[in-house]
């Protein structure tokens, strides 16, 4: 599995329109390195990958993982 770093995934559910799921970058310099934007409903599965260390999400959204089950945004 040439390009994985750890094989987590997660799950991200937009709660809303207009979501916002960023792939920040690792390195010296953490840097933007994909954005997607979901409606509500739609679900994006992501995972951690050598060039992928963080992932920061805008807008309501269920975040399923490993380590349990959390919204973002505003309650």
């Amino acid at each position: 599995m040439e390009g994985v770093a750890s094989g987590e995934y997660v799950c991200i559910k937009a709660l809303e329109n207009g979501v916002s799921v960023i792939g920040m970058t690792r390195g010296r310099d953490t840097r933007l390195h994909h954005t997607e934007k979901l409606d509500k409903g739609e679900v994006m599965l992501a995972q951690f990958t050598e060039s992928v260390s963080a992932i920061k999400i805008h807008g309501r959204a269920r975040v399923y993982c490993a380590h349990g089950e959390f919204e973002s945004g505003a309650e």
